[in-house]
């Protein structure tokens, strides 16, 4: 038996694996784009599964589509949605830029799975599939779709996660009062429940910002066929399809409100993927500071001390590195590289069409699948079981220079230039210094140079 067939399509015979679900025009990619191996992310194939069961079910609805055809269709799609045939969708990301080659990719599976279930019926992959539909907004509004379904249903609830998980750590550790740090430096002092604040703040900013593409992302092609203006579909297509969407994901989409704009521009993608940017730079921050603070555990910082999760060397034994930290670091590093290749991408959009879109999908679709697992990652394996050193904050605090900036407004700045100097030179505490020059009462120092008062603003 022939391990192939052949399907024809408008350009003539091809040899098709005989096992494939998909046909010639499939083939032909696969032959075509042999460059990375790298495909099209599940969410993104699920998300074409539904624009397709959607399609079925709204052509039917509008009387261009029979019952039997559009029930085969539907349920096929529908499988497609789940993953059941993903086996069948081989090929590059790096192809045509419309995505032309798996938007038919998915009708050809999806006619060959719906002539099976509907035995009899002839389901033609351009026609009936892909009716009412061109590759230039089935794509992009996929890539809406799966987007904000990876935001949705992904990235907001890690960040949540971290977000709480950080908020209760900056809870337990509001009494413990330890350096501050500027240029590296010893500055005045402030509390570990201070600090981490700062960082379960930064990631409440992050979700606000991603929540506020979600509007922009809401936004489908859908509608506009080839160039915007909506040739062989139904007028009302577009918003039912929305409407159909909506529902299977549980998330606002609404017809886009210029056809034009969503099909020859992907501003949507590139302002996603900048909110995306920032909240990677955000998790950098957090994940230095970290590593900082962590830093000794003898010879470093050595304020926190987060989990041991893995041995840290081959050669040093009991050397334990903060693994988790430099994961998530990793992580945003590739997530800002992703952003510039999105950002390449949608301003190569030429006319009336984007054609970067596989790479705006695979950069985009990963950055959020990245900055999940790596957010849920580091709340639960370094942030949750952090602790704090606390003796060890309070001698670092004692021995710092930088007390001295209490005294400052009662001994002026010079004066206690020249304290903090001498305090260096000579291996002693400011304390000790101001006590040895008998600089003012010792009740008086020790309410001045008491950490805890120096806290919040004087009054």
């Amino acid at each position: 038996m022939s391990q192939y067939r052949i399907e024809r399509d408008s350009m003539g015979e091809m040899r098709v694996p005989a096992e494939a679900m998909y046909g010639a025009q499939t083939a032909r990619a696969v032959e075509n784009f042999p460059v990375s191996g790298l495909r099209f992310p599940r969410v993104f194939i699920k998300a074409l599964g539904r624009i397709k069961t959607a399609a079925a079910e709204v052509n039917m609805e509008l009387g261009r589509l029979d019952a039997t055809m559009a029930e085969a269709i539907r349920q096929a799609a529908t499988e497609v949605a789940e993953g059941r045939h993903d086996g069948h969708f081989p090929l590059d990301i790096f192809q045509t830029g419309s995505g032309t080659s798996t938007n038919m990719n998915a009708n050809e599976v999806i006619a060959h799975r719906a002539v099976q279930l509907a035995a009899s019926a002839r389901v033609h992959a351009n026609d009936h599939v892909n009716m009412g539909q061109s590759s230039n907004d089935v794509i992009p509004t996929a890539l809406h779709v799966a987007a904000a379904d990876l935001l949705v249903h992904e990235l907001l609830p890690a960040l949540d996660h971290l977000h709480a998980t950080l908020a209760a750590k900056a809870k337990d550790y509001a009494d413990v009062v330890k350096i501050g740090r500027t240029h590296l430096m010893d500055a005045t002092p402030i509390t570990l429940g201070q600090e981490i604040s700062g960082w379960a703040r930064q990631m409440e900013l992050g979700m606000a910002r991603l929540n506020s593409c979600l509007p922009r992302l809401g936004e489908l092609a859908q509608g506009g066929t080839a160039v915007g203006t909506g040739l062989n579909t139904h007028p009302k297509f577009g918003s039912r399809m929305a409407a159909a969407l909506s529902e299977a994901y549980g998330i606002e989409f609404h017809e886009a409100a210029n056809h034009f704009e969503a099909q020859a521009a992907q501003d949507a993608a590139v302002e996603l993927s900048g909110q995306l940017r920032t909240l990677a730079v955000s998790l950098v921050k957090i994940a230095n500071d970290v590593r900082l603070l962590n830093a000794g555990p003898r010879c470093g910082i050595g304020e926190i001390s987060v989990p041991a999760v893995q041995p840290g060397s081959s050669i040093m034994p009991g050397k334990v590195n903060p693994v988790i930290a430099e994961s998530l670091a990793q992580v945003c590093a590739q997530v800002i590289g992703n952003d510039a290749a999105i950002a390449f991408g949608g301003a190569s959009g030429l006319l009336d069409l984007n054609v970067m879109l596989p790479i705006i999908v695979l950069n985009l679709l990963e950055s959020e699948r990245l900055l999940a697992n790596a957010s849920r990652m580091f709340a639960d394996k370094c942030i949750a079981g952090l602790t704090a050193n606390r003796e060890h904050c309070a001698e670092q605090i004692e021995w710092s220079m930088s007390m001295v900036t209490a005294l400052a407004p009662r001994i002026g700045y010079d004066r206690a230039a020249g304290i903090a100097k001498q305090a260096v030179a000579e291996g002693k505490t400011v304390r000790q210094v101001c006590l040895e020059q008998n600089i003012m009462e010792q009740a008086e120092l020790d309410r001045l140079l008491d950490p805890k008062a120096m806290l919040h603003a004087s009054t």
